[in-house]
Parts: structure tokens; C-alpha cells; sequence
């Protein structure tokens, strides 16, 4: 009996040692620390409007960190979209038929957050960091900072000014740890 145990017990350590072997702990730990989710249609939207996908990834990590959530703003979805955005969104789309509960699809969600993101980026000239500083803080508070020549010291809400710099920082680890998922 106790030969039997014996030899069981290392067959069974033996199998956990060869599956632990097997899994790749870095790529664990990037999951949990930099998700990505749904890149198909990160990718998709980024071509659509020629944005980078690593910084449509970034805000996404920044705003949901890739969970369907709803803010005490009201704030809903992967990339956080108020209903006045999603309003503002409707209006220069000129779509009719939208329910805001709509805002949980991850994919309306996407395709919503790229298009205002990029309507951001041709209000304010091209500039990353207003576009994203109207992204956090509203466009009226960018155009006020300095709109199209906006820069980091300019921002005057904190919040909006950490935003922008960990959006920045996300897109580049985003370039760094996922380029051949977004396609870059």
C-alpha cells in the first residue's frame, strides 16, 4: 500500500511539475496587468478613421481596463461614452436609432469611442494630446487650454492631465507588448 502511495504521489507531482512547465507566466502576467480584448475590431475601427490601435487599446485600458462598466457619470461601456457623448456622437454620425443601453456592446462601444476620438483629432488640428485632454476633460476645457497647440503643462485639471500622460504611457507599452494583434 504504501509503495502504491508513494509512486502515486510523485506521478501526480510529476504532472503539475510538467504543466507549470508548460505555462507561460509572462504572458499571464501581461494578460492581468495589460489586457487586450476584441483587437479585431480595435484594428478594424483604427483603419476605418487611421488612428493607431495601440491608442484606441490605451484609452480603453484607461477608461474600462476592457470591462463593460457604468460610471457614477453615467459613463458606459469599454471606452466610457456619457449619453450626452453618445447624443453628441448621433447627431455627427447621423444616426437615429440609438438606445443608450446599446453602449454595453463592446463593438458599438469601439466603433462610437474610435469615431468621437477621431472627430477630436480633426477639431483640434491633428493634436493627440488635446484630442485626449477633450477625450477626459471635455472639448469646451482643450479649446480653453490652447485647442490644436495644446501641450501637457497646459492642462490646468490634474485629472485630466494624469489621464493623458497614462494614456500616452498605455500606448506604447500597447506597441510594445501587442504589435502583431493590432497589426502595427
Amino acid at each position: 500500500m504504501t509503495g502504491r502511495r508513494l509512486l502515486l504521489g510523485l506521478l501526480v507531482a510529476g504532472a503539475i511539475a510538467f504543466v507549470i512547465s508548460r505555462i507561460d507566466f509572462g504572458e499571464a502576467i501581461r494578460e492581468v496587468t495589460l489586457p487586450l480584448r476584441h483587437e479585431d475590431v480595435i484594428t478594424q475601427q483604427a483603419e476605418r478613421f487611421d488612428i493607431d490601435p495601440a491608442l484606441i487599446a490605451a484609452i480603453i485600458k484607461q477608461e474600462s481596463n476592457f470591462q463593460d462598466q457604468t460610471s457614477s457619470a453615467g459613463a458606459r461601456g469599454l471606452m466610457q461614452i456619457t449619453p450626452a457623448t453618445a447624443d453628441t456622437i448621433e447627431t455627427l454620425s447621423g444616426g437615429e436609432t440609438f438606445v443608450y443601453d446599446d453602449l454595453a456592446n463592446y463593438e458599438l462601444n469601439i466603433r462610437y469611442g474610435t469615431f468621437y476620438l477621431n472627430h477630436l483629432l480633426d477639431r483640434f488640428g491633428g493634436n493627440e494630446l488635446a484630442a485626449l485632454a477633450a477625450y477626459n476633460g471635455g472639448p469646451e476645457n482643450a479649446a480653453a487650454w490652447g485647442g490644436s497647440e495644446l501641450t501637457l503643462d497646459d492642462i490646468e485639471f490634474p485629472e485630466t492631465s494624469d489621464y493623458v500622460r497614462s494614456v500616452l504611457e498605455l500606448r506604447q507599452q500597447y506597441r510594445d507588448n501587442y504589435a502583431g494583434e493590432l497589426g502595427l
